[in-house]
Formats: structure tokens, C-alpha cells, sequence
């Protein structure tokens, strides 16, 4: 892939403004082709209210929640409070993504679409759990007491190339998650709605690989910087509520999001869809940051095959024991 941008060697005149506008008529184009694909759905169709019933507390007739009440799986259980938690923070997220983006022209009119998109996840997912009694409702609403009272700021706040290259990868890994939840939960209603909740996140994802796509034709040097920066030190969104690091561990060895997966289903796809490792005509520093990045996957898909191996073993253990 060769790039024969007039911008090469010309990196330190981009500034985030400039590079907003420069991107205005491709947002306005991905825009139109995001509202011609997507189709709106109702959240409330895709929950068991027949299942549902009151909670003790206002009503006399509430009845306690007890852990057998739930139909989804324990895997599936981790995995959706932290779906959801990482939902809730969709009003930190809009703060982000409009103070680098705006609030204006077509960069504007996708920020509020996206919000409103989001915005039917965290609905569906929460309604869903109550209804059917997934989880735990009290400590639910502490987890997301303590973890929205925290806030979130993203760790490319500083800029916008990283921000889309970010979101670009991020996007696929929250719609992975999701589908792989809807998969190990037990429930095919809970499979169904996880289902639907990927569709929408796939399509932001394409949305925003394809800017970053045309980040690249713009400013290569600049691009391969924020991708290789992003890659290097990517951390999902939730990683900062109560209890993360445990519930990914048990979320890892459960199949639902671990480093295998994080490489072959999230990482690798983006670089080579946009051909990031090929790009040729790059300058000093975008050829090094090419260079860093080639570096990194090696060492990553290394790392998913020692995960790997461990899985298995533990896994044939398991089995040998008659678990």
C-alpha cells in the first residue's frame, strides 16, 4: 500500500483542528452510510417481562432475590455486570468524544447518533437482568454506584488521531465480549440480546476503522504513532470498576475475553483490514512506530500461545478430575 499523501514529511503542521476538518466530509460520508445500514430496534423486545416480578422494599409483595433464581450461567453472570457497568459510563464517554469531536457539522450529528445508540445497551442489558432476575439487583446498583462516582477518563484524551484509533479497536473488543457473553450465558434470550447489542457495535467499529483509514491517506506518520501508541497500551474502558481485574481473569478463562481472542479477533482484523504493517513511504518516525508496532504482535501472539497452553492444561486437569 502506498501512500502518496502531499502531507508526508509535513507531520508537526497537523493539529487535531486541522485534522478535524480535513475529516469533516469523510465522517459525513460514514455517517450516511452508518444510517443507511442500521435499523432501529426497541430494548423492551427483547426482555422476559413475563418473568419479571417486584423486589422486596416499596412493595409488601417483593420478593428477595436468591442466586437460583437466575438462569444464566456463573461466567455469564461476571461477564454481564461488567458489560453493563461498562455501559453505564456512556455519559463519560459522550463528555470525551464531544469535547475532541464537537458538537458541530457532521462530527457533531455522529456523536449524538452513537450516544443514542449506546444508550439502548445499557436500557436492554439492565432491564434484562432485572426482569429475569440474572444478578444480584442490591449489589448491582453498588457496582454501579461506586464505578460511575469514579467517572472515566480516557487514556487518549490528549488526542484525537488516538481517540479514533482507539475506538476503532475498542468497538470490536466491546461487541466480541458481548457476543461471547451471549454465548457462554445459558439463556438463548440473554444470547438474542447480546446478539443485537454486537450488531450495533460492529457497525460503530466500521464506522470508526474506516476514519481511521482515511486518518491514514491524511497524516501516515501521525496515524502510525496513535496506532501503535493505542495498541501497545490498550486497557478496556472498564477497567477501573470494582473488582476488574478479577472478573477478566475469570472472564479469560471462562472464553468470553482473553489475550488469544484480544489478538486474533480485535487487534489483528483492524491491522489487516486497513493494512497497517504494509504500509510503505512512511518517514522516520512512522516507520518506526510501523517497526514497534510488528514487534509488539509478535510478542502478543507469543503471549496468547504460552495463555493458551495454560488454558488447556488446565482445562485436561479439570477434566481428569471430573469436573
Amino acid at each position: 500500500m502506498t501512500i502518496t499523501s502531499p502531507h508526508l514529511g509535513s507531520s508537526e503542521a497537523w493539529t487535531d483542528a486541522k485534522l478535524l476538518f480535513a475529516l469533516e466530509e469523510v465522517v459525513e460520508k460514514e455517517l450516511n452510510r452508518h444510517l443507511k445500514v442500521t435499523k432501529d430496534w426497541m430494548p423492551h423486545e427483547y426482555v422476559p417481562w413475563s418473568d419479571g416480578r417486584n423486589f422486596p422494599g416499596f412493595f409488601e409483595d417483593g420478593e428477595k432475590w436468591e442466586p437460583e433464581q437466575s438462569k444464566v450461567t456463573e461466567i455469564g453472570k461476571i461477564a454481564l455486570v461488567v458489560n453493563l457497568l461498562t455501559e453505564d459510563n456512556l455519559p463519560s464517554y459522550h463528555h470525551e468524544i464531544a469535547s475532541l469531536f464537537g458538537r458541530d457539522g457532521a462530527w457533531g450529528t455522529w456523536v449524538h447518533r452513537w450516544t443514542a445508540e449506546e444508550g439502548r445497551h445499557g436500557i436492554v442489558m439492565r432491564d434484562y437482568l432485572l426482569a429475569s432476575r440474572a444478578v444480584d439487583p442490591d449489589k448491582l446498583e453498588q457496582f454501579r454506584m461506586a464505578h460511575m462516582s469514579e467517572g472515566f477518563e480516557s487514556d487518549n484524551r490528549h488526542s484525537m488521531l488516538h481517540s479514533v484509533a482507539y475506538v476503532a479497536f475498542q468497538e470490536l473488543a466491546t461487541r466480541i465480549s458481548h457476543r461471547n457473553t451471549g454465548h457462554q450465558s445459558g439463556d438463548p434470550v440473554c444470547d438474542r440480546m447480546l446478539a443485537r447489542i454486537a450488531t450495533d457495535e460492529n457497525l460503530h467499529m466500521v464506522f470508526y476503522r474506516n476514519l481511521l483509514g482515511a486518518a491514514f491517506q491524511l497524516a501516515p506518520d501521525l496515524t502510525m504513532q496513535a496506532v501503535r501508541d493505542v495498541v501497545v497500551n490498550f486497557r478496556m474502558p472498564g477497567h477501573g470498576m470494582p473488582g476488574f481485574e478479577r472478573a477478566a481473569a475469570q472472564m479469560a478463562i471462562g472464553g468470553v475475553y482473553n489475550i488469544r481472542i484480544h489478538h486474533d479477533d480485535v487487534i489483528q482484523p483492524v491491522l489487516r483490514f486497513l493494512k497497517v504493517l504494509d504500509i510503505d513511504g512512511l518517514g522516520a518516525e512512522g516507520l518506526k512506530a510501523q517497526e514497534e508496532l510488528g514487534l509488539y504482535m509478535g510478542g502478543l501472539d507469543s503471549e496468547a500461545k504460552k495463555f493458551d497452553e495454560k488454558l488447556a492444561a488446565r482445562l485436561a486437569r479439570r477434566s481428569a478430575r471430573g469436573l
